[in-house]
């Protein structure tokens, strides 16, 4: 009589000094508190093992494990959308620190990517009527997830082109690297969309684009998050097309991070 073969071996269970050491190898920043992470939250060991071999390849932690945190809030990400950033979180505060005055505000969201604007100011101002915006429609089916249960409506188009009228509130933290700064991408950036980091060939062609129609798309005020080093240039390109009052803001490094535009009105 034939004997069955015995039942597959269950992968191996890693320790946390064995997941560190991989991931130090493999010249991952912080690898005992990512091996800790990594870990913690891993369902089984056969997710566990291909999580590592995944960030040992440089795939970004994010896209491992499939969500990145915003303003406190949980977001789905993966390859379709540009990983949240803190510096972005700065964006955000001024953005609603500025809603705080504005009854029932309408707030465009231009790149929306994840959605992370656009579901932070409408987890935080339920009245907004907020419309997230993306040229990318992997992009905006992530936005939607994310989105789910809040007042956020979705337009597919090229910038303005999806959208109609003219808003309190617009914020956007546009593609802005340069044509330079492409060709130098960390292993991990180069996991994530092109279509959301590629700026031109000096990282301003967005906030050029959108000025343009400023004056006829801006009732209040617009935010944008910049690249080091370009705050000044999209502050003087905003003020070439719109008369307001501009400023910038930093962000935890010290960076300029922020150039808003607030109208005459």
């Amino acid at each position: 009589m034939r004997k069955s073969s015995p039942p597959p071996r269950p992968p191996a269970k890693m320790t946390l000094e064995e997941i560190a050491a991989r991931l130090r190898r493999a010249d991952i920043p912080n690898a005992r508190l990512e091996a800790r992470w990594l870990l913690g939250d891993a369902p089984d060991e056969a997710t566990l093992a291909e999580w590592v071999r995944r960030r040992e390849a440089g795939e970004p932690l994010q896209y491992v494990e499939g969500f990145a945190f915003f303003m406190g809030r949980r977001f789905r990400v993966d390859e379709r959308v540009l990983i949240p950033r803190p510096d972005t979180e700065i964006l955000a505060e001024r953005a609603l620190q500025y809603l705080e005055a504005l009854p029932a505000p309408r707030v465009l969201d231009l790149c929306t990517g994840s959605g992370a604007l656009a579901v932070t100011i409408a987890a935080q101002r339920p009245d907004a009527r907020v419309v997230a915006c993306d040229i990318s429609e992997e992009a905006l089916c992530v936005a939607r997830e994310n989105a789910a249960g809040l007042n956020v409506a979705f337009a597919r188009g090229d910038l303005f082109a999806a959208v109609e009228g003219a808003f309190d509130v617009i914020v956007c933290n546009p593609p802005y690297l340069t044509a330079e700064d492409m060709l130098s991408l960390q292993r991990e950036v180069r996991y994530e969309p092109a279509l959301a980091l590629r700026g031109g060939a000096d990282g301003l062609d967005f906030y050029r684009r959108i000025a343009r129609e400023l004056p006829v798309r801006l009732r209040r005020a617009a935010f944008f998050e910049v690249g080091a080093g370009q705050a000044r240039d999209v502050a003087q390109i905003l003020r070439a097309a719109l008369p307001g009052r501009c400023e910038i803001a930093r962000d935890l490094a010290g960076i300029e991070r922020v150039v808003s535009i607030e109208t005459e009105h």
